[in-house]
Parts: structure tokens; C-alpha cells; sequence
């Protein structure tokens, strides 16, 4: 059994663009580490928009060394890169954007999602890539909702984004080893995820309250860090319990970030700063 490390608890949202109020719960960028490969956790929402004419969002802006991973849960999000990708993200929706080289991309609610509102609440992770794939050319998933498989669970069911689980495989392609589990539990249920040994493991719960190891807890807009040994974590659900799992195969290489790159050395971000002025990403 892997080993809480500790239970990062709920932040003050700020606003990413004109729409997206986040609370951030780990980034490469703070004095602690995040469990790598995982770089940065954004928690968007949930938050209520009334209908408008314009899309709210964040306006081009550029990426490089890494991917980005968004998952819906309500609302709709819609995307456009240099790359000529495009794509809606709804509900049970995934995007799962490689940046890699370099790519420059705009996310705004959708046209239909702006016009009628509602509420938005969607999760967007950074996945970091081992350097030997950092200029790789960008690449672009959309994974919707019905192409995710979902294993049932005695009182619950865990849809397998990417990596395997019980026989059933994720539909992302990845660069290395990882697991990104979206698991529904009702309330007083209780399962055991089999994680390898080594891998680092998170768990952010998203509604209700998960019972870990009988006596911490972690509940709405908090994440929950465990030690990369043993081979399993053990969740109970307090209240129907809404939660995603997240665990991947560390990458052992330096993070030197700026932004929206990150990159192994000084000199490659100075590089990929002069490459997105000089307009080699596109637009």
C-alpha cells in the first residue's frame, strides 16, 4: 500500500483569462514538487456563467516541452492550435494536447456554452515529456466521452482515461507510463486501486469526502499525495465521492520552466522564448 504523503488543501481561485477561475493544486513552479511526470493541476469551476455574446477564455498563448490534459465535467470548452487542430470538449470529454516543439492555442467556452451559460467546472493537468521527446511535433487527442471505457465497481465504476485498469485500456496515447483514472464511489463504498510500485499517485477529489487511510481526509478541491512505494491506495467514500486518480513513472531529469515552457536547461528556454517571438510556432 502506498503511503499518504500529505493533503494539499483547497486554494483561493484566480482567474486564468476571463474564464476560467482556477484553484491551483500543485505546480512545478512551487517551494514542494509535484508528483512527476505531473507538472501543474488547475481545478476550473465549478463556477456559473450567465449567457453573453462574446467567449470567455484564455487568448493565444504558446506552449513548448510538455502536454496539456483537459477534463470536463460540466460545460463546454472549445479549442484552436497552430497546428490546425480544433475541437469541443464537453461534458465527459477529454483534450489531450502535445505541445512538445512548440504550439500556440486559444481555449474559450464553446459558441453554444456562451450563448445559453451555465456552469463550467473542468480539470486541465501538465504532463511533462522526458527530454529526448520535448521537440517532437504537437500532436492532438480528443477523447470523448464514448470512447472512454468504464469498469463497474461494486457501489461505484472507474473510467480509464489512459493506462489500464482491470482489463480495460485508455484510449490516450502517451510518451510514458501513466494512469488517469475519473472514479465515481456512493457513499460508504470502499476499493483499492492497484498502482505500480515506484509511480508516483495523486488523487483529487472533486465531490464528497474520501476516507484514505482511516483517519486523514480529503474532501472538495483537495489533493491527496502518496509515497511512489507499494502498489495500491485504498479509498472510501464519505458521501458519494467524485474523484480522479492520476499516477505516472517519474521522469528523473531536470524541470527549468518559464511560463508556458519547460525545458531541461536555462538555455533551452532562452531558445524556445526566441523561437515563439521570432514566430516558429505559428499562429
Amino acid at each position: 500500500m502506498k503511503k499518504l504523503l500529505s493533503v494539499r488543501r483547497e486554494t483561493e481561485r484566480h482567474w486564468v483569462g476571463d474564464g476560467l477561475p482556477v484553484r491551483s493544486l500543485f505546480s512545478y513552479q512551487d517551494q514542494s514538487p509535484p508528483p512527476s511526470p505531473f507538472l501543474l493541476l488547475d481545478y476550473a469551476g465549478p463556477a456559473e456563467f450567465a449567457p453573453a455574446s462574446r467567449p470567455r477564455g484564455v487568448g493565444e498563448h504558446p506552449h513548448r516541452g510538455f502536454e496539456t490534459v483537459t477534463v470536463v465535467y460540466q460545460g463546454e470548452v472549445a479549442h484552436r492550435d497552430s497546428a490546425g487542430n480544433s475541437g469541443r470538449v464537453g461534458p465527459g470529454d477529454v483534450q489531450w494536447m502535445t505541445a512538445a516543439s512548440g504550439v500556440v492555442h486559444e481555449e474559450k467556452h464553446s459558441l453554444e456554452f456562451t450563448r445559453r451559460g451555465g456552469t463550467l467546472e473542468m480539470i486541465q493537468l501538465w504532463v511533462n515529456l522526458p527530454a529526448r521527446f520535448k521537440m517532437t511535433p504537437p500532436r492532438y487527442q480528443t477523447l470523448l466521452d464514448a470512447q472512454i471505457p468504464a469498469v463497474a465497481l461494486p457501489g461505484g465504476s472507474v473510467r480509464v482515461i489512459a493506462g489500464d485498469f482491470a482489463g480495460a485500456r485508455g484510449p490516450a496515447l502517451t510518451f510514458t507510463s501513466i494512469n488517469l483514472w475519473d472514479l465515481r464511489l456512493r457513499a460508504g463504498e470502499r476499493v483499492e486501486l492497484p498502482l505500480p510500485d515506484g509511480h508516483t499517485a495523486a488523487l483529487l477529489v472533486l465531490k464528497g469526502v474520501a476516507s484514505l487511510d482511516g483517519s486523514a481526509r480529503a474532501k472538495h478541491a483537495e489533493i491527496a499525495i502518496f509515497d511512489p512505494s507499494g502498489e495500491s491506495i485504498a479509498v472510501q467514500a464519505e458521501g458519494d465521492l467524485t474523484a480522479l486518480l492520476l499516477s505516472g513513472e517519474p521522469i528523473d531529469e531536470p524541470v527549468v520552466g518559464y511560463g508556458p515552457f519547460v525545458m531541461n536547461t536555462e538555455e533551452e528556454i532562452e531558445q524556445a522564448i526566441a523561437d515563439y517571438q521570432a514566430g516558429r510556432f505559428g499562429g
